[in-house]
Formats: structure tokens, C-alpha cells, sequence
């Protein structure tokens, strides 16, 4: 763990729910369940100030404020890490400390990583602004340097730092005579030259190799990237550049060596933007320990017009957000427009944007669901609630950017009603949107979503008699609404209320609202506590504990909008619970006037994989026309049946990759998206082009619709992900492992 400057310490990548979804989800026609990444929470927005001094070597006392993403209750800790250059005085007691003006209930001080641990007194809310003040117990380091110091929470999962700069003794902390700054257009927001110039190093020569230091007044002058050749010291080009921020540090060329004056040529091609407000600012320089300040310079308003809120005007910034469907928890498309005044997005670019925090985006995402000025984007993907999307190569550059989302993205509004905004980035320029507002009906308070997990082999629970369980609608229609009432013969496994759930798959015909009151589902009777929406499959919590061996009845209203297929034909329906990997039962429904069959389907052969010891351990085994897979000698159902493509391709479900090599898989009636580790395959039905990664491979043969899911060739997929394919002569069986 470094608590060194610029030392980060790492947290954990993603955080787990206390529940796992099932792992089997579409047995069916076809299920569409998208999974996101789990949200890493991290403090944000660390700010550190000395507010006695900042001079090396001398006491100090210390404000750090933060914003942390979870909810802190009393009990909770707060941990400060200093550098090792700082000392820290053993004997730090609470008295020394104040939270948001509150005296801690404890304070621990930890040699070893020269941290602070602050056990809260009081509660604090997830983004509400955290300020502590440390008096009396702080040495500043001996050297003058840039230090990082770290916060971070009991509740949030990452830390974040932020610098604070040490300086020399008051005498040589600024040079007694100001430099000069000279730009070419003095006007706000406008992207210009800057001539830094006139410093007098005295005996603090330039050395090749060393950085000189530029700090700008505002981050948001300062591109994310700066060409070498867009950038002078003494009227050479730089040997390199970093950019952190509002810092933007500059190698010194060799032919600048031993130069006791120093200049700083910023070209327009470096892109430094005048800040976006009328004021006087200054600009600091830092070489070898010692900080310099320019003279004042003025930034002038727009000259094209007399009103800074003008839209016309060249330097105006603004975003707005239309969603198609503005319910709570509806999949929406969405219309995202924005203006980012001198700042434009290019070709092969990337903008970012950031949903409100209760909006999760999915882990597969198509191109084909987004445009940008009307054009596909090369790539795109998410992360918690942040979308990134990088521009074509044939984007023409400009400031004014229009995005579209496809409904079929699956993004969808926040699940409580209420005033929302949505962020954008483009080089560097974050521009807020205007408030839009999602409505609803009574929002619950559902127990949170349980967070799907991997397991390296499925549960082995033995299904309950559901021989005699039904599923009736309570209307037949094609295209209406209807209610469903399902009755379930007994659990294998209990269910506890607000924590476990049911989940009832339904065909891709049939069509989900975005969200539905737990009003509209009762079990046995009683409301549920929380009823989700999951690709094609619906979420029931119920409100009670669900004993096992017990029999239950689920009664969805037709209020609950859920729609029959456009298509007169038999569909099946099917029953999950989130304790038990196995499907609990299926029944057929008639739907436009087809008759349904009046006993339940009779009880499938007995599986004829064989189990073969000599085979690795971890291998996955499936066999042509068998509906199971095995793995580690048990037998899973598997359907589609896997069956021989041109008498030579095996071809199976994309279940198998799910359940049986637990990989994250997607699949709709159109695609198929699997991920293992960093690597990615996407299939489309009617294609044997299959994309890994950045490049494209060919299939033996086409992926084919069966049943309504996609059948894809195991072997080309297995071997593109990294697998081993293997065939057991003995049983005749194909084996998948690692």
C-alpha cells in the first residue's frame, strides 16, 4: 500500500448483493435478460487545504472535504491517509478532529500507513458534501512537492485522493516580480494563444530532462490531450507533456539546458480555452521547488452579444434530455442534445455520458442502438451509470452534438419519480442538462435487486413434484392485456420475504411494461413487497416466507400490462424461483383461439449422457439430441436440444455458455452477446460472421433460430473464447473446459 505522492490505493472492482439470480432463465421460446457490472462506490470530489501554512517543514492544520457515494450512519469510520513525509502526532485524540462541526465518537492514529480513522458520531447522507478539520497534530513535509492524501469510507468500496502542494519558505515561494501573460483573443470561452514570459530563474537554471510545471486557473481550459509540437519553452519544442487537470507539466528540451530565463509559448493548436467567465485571473509556474505568478489578466465577455444566456453566441453551452417514455422505471429511447461552445467533439472521439445514479446500464451493448449527428458510433460501452461512445472516423468535427438511444439499449428512467439530470463530456467539457422529470404511480421501497454472481458449478437442488402446478390467463386475445394466475404445487427450497424471489419467464412475444405496481402481483393473497422487470422475465418478491414443500398462488393483474403475443399459436410459460437452479415447472397457454394442451407435457426421457471419470474435471459435456449438459457428473436441462448442423456442427443454446462455463451471456431473438474475462463474441442470427473483440472470424455455419433462441456452433465460439474442445469416442459425447 504506497501512501507516497501520487500513490493511489486500490479498491475493489465491483461490489455483490446478498442474493444471486438464478442461473437458469430461458429454457423457453427465449428470455432476454441483461446484466449490469455492479457499481464500484468510491468517495469523490476529495479536496485538501493547509489552512495555517503551506510551507515545508512547518505545523499546519488541515480541511478535507469529500462526497461519499454511500450513506454513513454513526459507527461508521472515516480514514485519512497522509504521504510518510508528513508526521503526525501520536497522541491525536478527538478533541483535535471536527465533522461537518460534530466531535467524533473516536479517533485511531496507524503508524504503519501513517493514517487517521475517524468513527462517526452522527449520520450523513451518500453525496452530501463531508468536511473535516484536523488542528494542532500536522507537520508539513521537510521537501517542497506536490503530496496525495486519501480518503476513504467503511461503506464505500474505493478511495479517491487529492494533491496539495508543499511549498518553500515564504521567501521563495514567489518570485518578486510577476511574468507577463499575453493571449491572442482575451474572450471568454474562445480557444486561443497564451505567451508566458519573462520569468527570471536567477540561479535555478533549466535542466534538460526536469518539468516545468503550468497551472491554469480552471481545468476546464485544458484539453485532455496537448501535442508536443503545440507547445514552446524558449522557443523550442518540448521534449514531453502530462496533463492532470488544471496542471499541465512540460519536459524541458535539451536545447533550453542551463537557460536562466524562462518563456512558455502555448500555440492555438494546444487548445487552452479562455475560461467561460468575465474576471481577472492568474496563471502560476512551478520549476524546481519554486512557484511563480503571472500578472492579472482580464477575460472578456462575448462582443456578438449583449446577453451571456444568448443562445447564438459562440461560446454558449447547454443539454437536453427527451425521453421517449417519461415513467418511473420504463425502457426508454432517448433524445440527448447538447452545445459545448469552443469545445468540439472529432472523429474517433469519445463523449461521455453520465444517468443518474439510480440508472444502471447494461453490460452488452450494440452500436446499432445509438447514433451521434445521425451516424452509428464506432463503439460504445457502459459502466455503472456511465456511457462512453467514440465517435466514426467519418464524424465531421463540431460543437453541437446530437444523441439518440434506441429503447432497444435497455436503458432505462430512474424506478422513482422525481427531477433528474443528465451530464455529458466532450474534450474535457462537462455541460449539465436541463431538469427532466419521470412520473409514476406508487413507488415502492423494493429491497435491493440481488447482484448476479458466477458460480463454478450449478446448485444441485432437487426439484419439487410440480406435475399437476398450472398457468392460466385470464384473457386469450391476441395483443390485450392480461392477468395470469399460477399455481404452484410446492418449493423444493424456502423463500424469504423481501429477499428471495419468483420469476415467471415469458416468450419474446409477449410484451413487458417497463415497471409494475407490487400491487398488481400477490402471492397467496397477499401484495408482493417488490415486483422487477428483467429482459422478458418478471421479478416477484413476496411479502411473506415461503416455507418449502408449501404450495403457493401468484395472481397477476391484467393492470400489470402485460401483453399477448400479435401471433394465434401456443406459448410456454415458465416458473423460476432465485433458491432453486432448476426450472420449478412450464405450461403451455393458447393465445388467439389455439388450443393448449389440457394435461401437463409428459415427463422427458431420461438423459443418455454417459459420465466418464477420465475426462478433466471441470469439463462441460453435451451430446446431439439430449436437452441436458453435464458438469462434474451431474446432469443440468439444457434446451433447445443440442442437434447436428450439416451432419458435423454441434449446435447448442446459448444457455450452455451461461450455466454450464458461467459466462455472461445475452441473447434475444436477433443476437447473442457472451463474455469471458476482457474477451467478447457477438453473433448474429442468419450470420456466420461472429465479431471477437475488434475483429470479425467465420463460422462453419449460420446461427439459426430454433424455438425462438438463437443455436450457435460450440466449437468456433468455445475456441474463440479461449476454451478447449474435446470428443469422447467412448460416449460419443463433445466436451467443453479450460
Amino acid at each position: 500500500m504506497v501512501r507516497k505522492a501520487n500513490g493511489v490505493k486500490s479498491g475493489e472492482a465491483f461490489t455483490k448483493g446478498t442474493k444471486a439470480f438464478p442461473i437458469a432463465l430461458a429454457t423457453l421460446l427465449v428470455a432476454t435478460p441483461f446484466l449490469s457490472i455492479p457499481k464500484a462506490y468510491a468517495v469523490t470530489d476529495v479536496s485538501v487545504d493547509a489552512d495555517d501554512s503551506d510551507v515545508a517543514g512547518e505545523d499546519s492544520d488541515y480541511t478535507i472535504k469529500f462526497t461519499p457515494e454511500e450513506d454513513l450512519a454513526s459507527g461508521n469510520t472515516i480514514t485519512v491517509y497522509f504521504p510518510e513525509e508528513f508526521s503526525i502526532d501520536d497522541n491525536v485524540s478527538k478533541s483535535d478532529i471536527e465533522v461537518n462541526g460534530d466531535t467524533p465518537k473516536k479517533i485511531s492514529y496507524d503508524d504503519y500507513d501513517n493514517s487517521i480513522t475517524i468513527t462517526l458520531n452522527g449520520d450523513y447522507s451518500a453525496d452530501e458534501e463531508i468536511e473535516i478539520n484536523i488542528a494542532g497534530v500536522i507537520t508539513n513535509p521537510d521537501d517542497a512537492d506536490d503530496y496525495e492524501i486519501e480518503v476513504g469510507t467503511s461503506e464505500d468500496k474505493d478511495t479517491d485522493t487529492a494533491s496539495i502542494e508543499i511549498t518553500e519558505d515564504d521567501s521563495s515561494s514567489s518570485s518578486d516580480d510577476e511574468f507577463n501573460v499575453s493571449i491572442g483573443d482575451d474572450e471568454e470561452d474562445t480557444e486561443t494563444t497564451y505567451e508566458l514570459g519573462d520569468i527570471d530563474l536567477g540561479k535555478n537554471e533549466l535542466e534538460k530532462g526536469k518539468w516545468v510545471s503550468v497551472i491554469f486557473p480552471d481545468d476546464s481550459m485544458v484539453p485532455d490531450d496537448i501535442d508536443t509540437s503545440d507547445v514552446e519553452i524558449n522557443g523550442y519544442e518540448v521534449s514531453d507533456i502530462d496533463i492532470s487537470g488544471d496542471k499541465v507539466d512540460l519536459k524541458v528540451p535539451s536545447k533550453a539546458d542551463t537557460d536562466d530565463t524562462l518563456d512558455i509559448n502555448f500555440m492555438k493548436g494546444a487548445g487552452i480555452t479562455n475560461p467561460s467567465e468575465d474576471d481577472n485571473y492568474t496563471i502560476k509556474v512551478k520549476y524546481n521547488g519554486k512557484t511563480y505568478e503571472s500578472e492579472t489578466f482580464d477575460i472578456t465577455g462575448s462582443s456578438s452579444s449583449s446577453s451571456s444566456s444568448s443562445s447564438s453566441s459562440s461560446g454558449s453551452t447547454s443539454l437536453s434530455v427527451d425521453p421517449d417514455d417519461s415513467t418511473v422505471g420504463a425502457k426508454t429511447s432517448y433524445t440527448i442534445e447538447g452545445k459545448f461552445g469552443s469545445k468540439k467533439l472529432q472523429s474517433s472521439s469519445q463523449i461521455k455520458l453520465e444517468f443518474p445514479s439510480s440508472v444502471s446500464i447494461p453490460s452488452i451493448l450494440s452500436t446499432s442502438d445509438f447514433t451521434i449527428n445521425g451516424k452509428t458510433p464506432k463503439s460504445v460501452y457502459g459502466y455503472g451509470n456511465v456511457l462512453y461512445l467514440t465517435t466514426p472516423d467519418s464524424f465531421s468535427s463540431t460543437s453541437n452534438v446530437t444523441v439518440e438511444i434506441s429503447s432497444d439499449a435497455w436503458i432505462s428512467n430512474p424506478k422513482t419519480a422525481g427531477t433528474y439530470t443528465i451530464t455529458a463530456t466532450v474534450d474535457g467539457k462537462t455541460v449539465t442538462s436541463d431538469s427532466y422529470t419521470v412520473t409514476g404511480g406508487v413507488t415502492p421501497t423494493p429491497t435491493p435487486t440481488p447482484t448476479p454472481t458466477t458460480p463454478t458449478t450449478p446448485t444441485t437442488t432437487t426439484p419439487a413434484n410440480n406435475s399437476t402446478a398450472t398457468i392460466a390467463l385470464t384473457n386469450t386475445a391476441l395483443q390485450k392485456p392480461t392477468g395470469l394466475t399460477i399455481n404452484l404445487k410446492a418449493l423444493a427450497q424456502p423463500v424469504q420475504k423481501n429477499v428471495d424471489f419468483l420469476e415467471v419467464v415469458f416468450p419474446a412475444s409477449y410484451k413487458l411494461p417497463g415497471a409494475v405496481l407490487p400491487s398488481a402481483v400477490t402471492v397467496n393473497g397477499v401484495a408482493s413487497s417488490y415486483v422487477g422487470i428483467r429482459g422478458q422475465n418478471l421479478l416477484i418478491y413476496p411479502a411473506q416466507d415461503l416455507p418449502a414443500a408449501t404450495a403457493a398462488t401468484i395472481a397477476i393483474n391484467a393492470s400489470a400490462n402485460i401483453v399477448n403475443p400479435a401471433t394465434k399459436n401456443t406459448y410456454s410459460i415458465g416458473l423460476y424461483s432465485s433458491e432453486e437452479k432448476n426450472l420449478l415447472f412450464a405450461r403451455s397457454v393458447g393465445v388467439g383461439g389455439a388450443v393448449a394442451p389440457t394435461t401437463p407435457a409428459s415427463k422427458p426421457a431420461a438423459p443418455t449422457i454417459v459420465y466418464n471419470p477420465a475426462l478433466p474435471s471441470n469439463a462441460a459435456v453435451i451430446k446431439p439430441n439430449v436437452p441436458s449438459f453435464m458438469l462434474g457428473g451431474k446432469l443440468y436441462p439444457l434446451a433447445p436440444t443440442t442437434y447436428l448442423a450439416s451432419n458435423s456442427t454441434s449446435m447448442v443454446s446459448p444457455q450452455f455458455f451461461k450455466e454450464a462455463l458461467a459466462l455472461t451471456t445475452t441473447w434475444n431473438n436477433s443476437m447473442v452477446a457472451i463474455v469471458s474475462n476482457a474477451k467478447s463474441v457477438k453473433l448474429t442470427v442468419g450470420s456466420n460472421v461472429a465479431v471477437v473483440g475488434s475483429t470479425t472470424i467465420t463460422l462453419p455455419t449460420k446461427v439459426e433460430l430454433k424455438n425462438g433462441t438463437p443455436m450457435i456452433p460450440v466449437k468456433a465460439v468455445a475456441e474463440a473464447l479461449g476454451y478447449k474442445i474435446g470428443w469422447d469416442a467412448k460416449t460419443s459425447n463433445a466436451y467443453v473446459y479450460k
